[in-house]
């Protein structure tokens, strides 16, 4: 059986952000992990499902802008995050088809963001005990208005990246 149960001591879930607006210079592109997660990787049946505290989504790095984000500042993104853009609720994956041969899988299935939910699909990569992917998620796709400040001037972009990149336990169940 090749059952794998995944979570953040296997590896990374993060989330990439870009900037927009008249003032992007003045913005920052965020990479933000996601610190509480579980996901179960199927490849029997094959399956993938997916489950993230939105409120443990933690800044470790943003580049560009003006001047380098202090530690107050990535404490008051991560605020924002929940109290204004995810509002605390939790994101979740149920894969509806996974198909490929190999070690490329093709995976579509329905993913849940802000109490809403959208077909999406991508890649993953499963090889040499480890397993990579990335999805491109519009944020105004689940209802969300992507942050913006400065009246506008300044906004995070439609578009985040979400990556994982794991390595798949020694036995699976």
């Amino acid at each position: 059986m090749s059952i794998y149960t995944l979570g953040p001591d296997d590896g990374t879930l993060l989330v990439r952000t870009g900037r927009g607006g008249a003032v992007a210079k003045a913005g920052h592109d965020l990479l933000i992990h996601v610190t509480a997660w579980s996901a179960t990787l199927d490849l029997d049946a094959p399956s993938v499902v997916l489950d993230a505290d939105s409120t443990s989504l933690r800044v470790r790095e943003g580049t560009g802008g003006m001047q380098a984000l202090d530690d107050g500042d990535l404490a008051n993104i991560e605020t924002t995050i929940n109290d204004e853009v995810l509002l605390r609720r939790d994101i979740g994956f149920r894969s509806t088809s996974v198909s490929g041969e190999g070690d490329a899988l093709r995976v579509a299935g329905d993913l849940t963001v802000f109490g809403a939910t959208r077909p999406i699909a991508f890649e993953l990569a499963v090889d040499g005990g480890r397993v990579r992917g990335m999805a491109v998620v519009r944020q105004t796709d689940f209802g969300m208005k992507p942050y913006s400040a400065l009246f506008g001037a300044l906004k995070v972009a439609d578009e985040v990246r979400v990556e994982v990149d794991a390595t798949l336990p020694a036995q699976s169940r």
